[in-house]
């Protein structure tokens, strides 16, 4: 027979309200108490029924997706996937949505996750800048009882749904290595921002392999692009223009699309080595075109179902299969499309 919560309350020494309430993450229990009651659960072996305990709920679980205004090319494919998941979860009571914030304003940002209560989501999946007061927010969001998690962008100690970011730049890096093979010269490197902590620890794995195993190679600063088409434009001229002996750039960032416009523009058909993160409309178009060698990336789809599952797990007091929820890095070339 499995455990059931009568089971749970004779074993912690403790009445079945009050199980119930440890359950379902009410308030009127003590840590103690609390931490008591999830030793014994997870001792004994019990799991819950969990259509029936969202039934018992009397309302499903409503989770959102905050994500830039911005927004570029890999984040519609995340929104894309976001209202895939949406349509399927309504049969398991969930409803999913997307709260934009302005990520070039932090204090916008701020207000934005200021006005958000726990009558509005259950829970959040946060994908915003490394800034002090975003983090300060996001700690406010979750003393409102919300659960979050960091997405995409970590922020957070603990629970992350996204790729090793560094791991991924160290994959880049290795990539670049090889397809150079034993040539000298130098790489350029260029994203979006490096407030950004995706770019941040991707530019620590790419400059660890390459420093470490390919020390003929000269890799010059991180430039930022801050999304602006032209400023897009006037540093990828400067760098060919600077750089007679470029042999490389490293697009950093998520978003490819100008920068491969402005070196299709301004590299003259020179064979420079060209690696890019995750897959868009426009990193396949340029694999397919050979004007990118390789795109490390991640699954869009996998991020969002992900995010849900560790959401609704937290809020049920339950671990998810970490196996489950670990995202690959994956390598595209032309050939694996």
């Amino acid at each position: 027979m499995r455990p059931t919560t009568k089971d749970v309350a004779s074993e912690a020494g403790v009445s079945l309200a009050t199980v119930d309430r440890v359950l379902n993450s009410r308030p009127g229990v003590r840590k103690k108490t609390i931490d008591t009651v999830n030793e014994t659960i997870q001792r004994i072996g019990f799991e819950r029924n969990q259509l029936a305990a969202t039934l018992a709920r009397k309302r499903g679980y409503k989770f959102g997706f905050v994500l830039p205004k911005g927004g570029d090319e890999f984040l519609k494919e995340i929104v894309l996937r976001i209202l895939e998941i949406n349509e399927v979860s309504r049969a398991d009571m969930i409803e999913v949505d997307v709260v934009r914030i302005d990520e070039k304003n932090p204090y916008e940002t701020t207000k934005s996750l200021s006005k958000i209560t726990s009558n509005d989501f259950d829970g959040l999946a946060i994908m915003a800048p490394e800034l002090p007061q975003i983090r300060d927010a996001i700690a406010r969001v979750r003393e409102r009882g919300i659960q979050t998690i960091p997405f995409i962008a970590n922020q957070q100690e603990g629970e992350f749904v996204g790729i090793d970011n560094r791991a991924a730049g160290a994959t880049a890096g290795r990539l670049m290595g090889r397809f150079l093979s034993c040539r000298e010269g130098t790489i350029a490197v260029v994203t979006d921002t490096m407030k950004s902590r995706d770019s941040l620890e991707r530019r620590l794995g790419f400059d660890d392999i390459i420093n470490r195993d390919y020390p003929s190679f000269k890799v010059l600063p991180s430039l930022e692009t801050h999304g602006d088409s032209s400023r897009v434009h006037k540093i990828i001229h400067t760098i060919f223009m600077a750089h007679a002996d470029l042999v490389a750039i490293y697009i950093m960032g998520s978003e490819a699309r100008e920068i491969l416009k402005a070196i299709k523009l301004y590299g003259q058909n020179k064979p420079h080595l060209k690696i890019a993160h995750e897959r868009t409309p426009s990193t396949v178009y340029a694999l397919r075109n050979c004007e990118l060698d390789a795109v490390v990336t991640q699954d869009p789809g996998h991020l969002v179902r992900s995010a849900v599952r560790i959401l609704r797990a937290n809020c049920e007091n339950r671990s998810t299969l970490a196996s489950q929820e670990k995202i690959r890095i994956e390598i595209l070339l032309p050939e694996n499309l």
